[in-house]
């Protein structure tokens, strides 16, 4: 076989296939609990679904641009305007194929190899693998509790070289679900601008926040590069669409690699999520993100009792990042034993870096109340069995 060398630091998204061995064992009649995925359960919203189905009927579904369709870049314009108070042109909105696609787009016109760029460590294991893919070197910055999981300043100074050429942080972050205060995400901005280099922001979570509200890096400067998604907030996983707001200037080079990766966005999925800001449509995304606080008040203190210790408490995304030593010394090895086990899937630290992922597990909290308690009594019975049999 011939396979690119690149491909030996390309590791497996191990999430992914540990949902795989989960739906595998539901397919042998088990009952599985899935705190694994990042995914919200919810349908998609009644009015993104008939608007699709309002197209569909026509029959004309073609190409659209590669930038994406014309009213759906001002509709996300609008969206900044109304929820953020800026006034972001349509013209630096390109829309992409899932923010997998915005995020390859950017690290696209930016990475060149050998060009190093700088990751939080935890992080979500994507950003470091497409700058490999492109030839760059990803270089893990570790956060910890202590800043919240997130980076600072004074930790790219020590880090920056002759050959870094950007900084890539996400707020709210996966899989620690905290977020960048604006203080500190300005100070990252001004940091990475004076050394020359590019701040590419992921807010793919944004709207998913509890007690807090996410500011966009928009506002700190019109020279970030900026990723959303209709995913997560507005829960079209399926649907495979994003966007990403990027400086003027690159915005024709964008269009050109978009052109060239996949020609254009999903044309269906746009003109269903032309729906999704409708007013109808907030109110049915808002009841979903009290909802999801409320999951989150049932997971975090059920998993405190049961042993893991979580420092920093997630304000955004759907996710519990935590420390498990109270439990074991190896989190892959605790996750293959509570899906065998107990029926529960949890993702192992080791997807999301090199810093302590042995330590540490992500908890997802998007599945109903009933089914987090579930699980919550199946570790608690599957840890009291372990317990016991060693004593």
């Amino acid at each position: 076989m011939n396979i690119a060398a690149r491909m030996a630091q390309i590791a497996p998204f191990h999430v992914m296939e540990l949902m795989a061995r989960a739906q595998a064992l539901e397919a042998e009649g088990r009952s599985i609990i899935h705190l694994e995925v990042g995914e919200p359960d919810f349908a998609t919203a009644d009015p993104i679904l008939e608007a699709a189905q309002r197209f569909l009927s026509g029959g004309h579904v073609h190409y659209t641009a590669a930038l994406g369709l014309s009213q759906l870049r001002e509709a996300i314009s609008d969206f900044y305007h109304v929820r953020y108070g800026l006034d972001i042109s349509p013209a630096r909105i390109v829309v992409t194929a899932g923010a997998s696609g915005a995020l390859l787009l950017a690290l696209g016109v930016l990475v060149n190899p050998g060009d190093e760029w700088l990751l939080p460590d935890p992080g979500y294991p994507c950003n470091r693998h497409f700058v490999r893919l492109l030839e760059g070197n990803p270089v893990p910055l570790a956060v910890t509790a202590a800043t919240n999981y997130q980076p600072t300043a004074a930790q790219l100074a020590a880090a920056w070289t002759a050959r870094t050429r950007g900084l890539l942080v996400a707020s709210p972050a996966n899989p620690t679900g905290t977020l960048l205060d604006p203080g500190s995400m300005a100070d990252l901005a001004r940091f990475v601008t004076t050394r020359g280099g590019t701040l590419l922001v992921d807010e793919i979570y944004h709207g998913l926040t509890y007690g807090v509200e996410a500011e966009s890096a928009l506002k700190i400067s019109d020279d970030v590069f900026v990723i959303n998604s209709f995913s997560k907030y507005f829960g079209m996983t399926g649907w495979r669409l994003g966007w990403l707001v990027a400086p003027q200037p690159y915005v024709r080079e964008l269009e050109k690699l978009a052109q060239n990766l996949y020609i254009a966005p999903s044309t269906v999925a746009q003109h269903a999520a032309l729906a999704a800001f409708h007013p109808d449509t907030a109110s049915i995304l808002e009841a979903r993100r009290k909802e999801f606080s409320m999951r989150r008040d049932v997971l975090l203190p059920g998993l405190r009792k049961l042993g893991f210790k979580i420092a920093t408490e997630p304000h955004g995304a759907f996710y519990i990042y935590a420390d498990c030593t109270g439990l074991t010394d190896d989190s892959f090895s605790l996750a293959e034993k509570l899906l065998a086990a107990a029926g529960v899937a949890a993702t192992p630290g080791l997807d999301f870096g090199t810093n302590e992922p042995q330590a540490h597990m992500r908890f997802a909290y998007t599945l109903d109340r009933d089914r987090i308690e579930e699980g919550l009594a199946r570790m608690a019975a599957f840890l009291d069995s372990a317990n016991h049999s060693e004593g």
